[in-house]
């Protein structure tokens, strides 16, 4: 009785507003690679959390989906068991973890952190149709002299540039990296793109290049 007065024909909502000029955003709880089919399984969720599952669980058409934001961190995180191909266990992970205060938002455990994966990234884009990128906690890596970016894996000898569907595959890969000059200037609350330095604009390219 409580949550009587709340539920509605959400299709039908949705599409009165499309009707009427109204924009609508949907929002994923959780990334993508713990999508039930298209993450690294079996560490995943129990549903589906690609930009596409928006239009079956909401009861919209999929061509109405017309602008796919992707977000990602200027690092890679992981909370909990997995297979992480570019995990720092040490004290670079251990500085990017503090300054970033990774700690999962629900259950407060610590994330797993590591330098950031395009090749991962690489897959994200593909499964989802992302139209721009959204990358945050850039300010996180100032100040550090050099930093890395896995460009794609080695399993046995041969090169994948893209993330491998499941977890068993991919806890064979072996990360490649291409190092990058880090910055010292502070990067927090820029907000002119021009307004970076020079090697945060080069490693924000070469993040965007997948």
């Amino acid at each position: 009785e409580l949550m009587k007065p709340h539920i509605r024909n959400t299709g039908h909502l949705l599409h009165r507003a499309l009707a009427e000029g109204k924009n609508l955003l949907f929002e994923a709880a959780q990334g993508s690679l713990l999508d039930v089919d298209h993450g690294t399984y079996p560490y995943v969720t129990s549903s589906n959390c690609v930009s596409g599952a928006a239009a079956a669980g909401a009861g919209v058409a999929p061509q109405l989906l017309d602008f796919v934001l992707g977000i990602t961190k200027a690092y890679t995180t992981r909370v909990g068991s997995g297979p992480f191909p570019t995990e720092l266990d040490d004290e670079v992970g251990k500085r990017i973890a503090d300054r970033g205060k990774e700690f999962g938002a629900t259950t407060g455990r610590p994330r797993r952190c590591g330098w950031f994966d395009a090749a991962a990234l690489r897959r994200s884009v593909q499964i989802n149709g992302v139209s721009g990128l959204c990358v945050t906690k850039l300010d996180v890596l100032d100040g550090m002299e050099s930093l890395q970016i896995g460009v794609g894996y080695r399993v046995d000898g041969e090169r994948f540039d893209i993330l491998p569907v499941g977890a068993e595959m991919l806890a064979q890969c072996e990360p490649i990296y291409e190092e990058l000059p880090g910055w010292s200037e502070s990067t927090v609350g820029v907000k002119d793109y021009e307004a970076l330095p020079v090697a945060a604009r080069r490693y924000l390219d070469v993040m965007q290049s997948v």
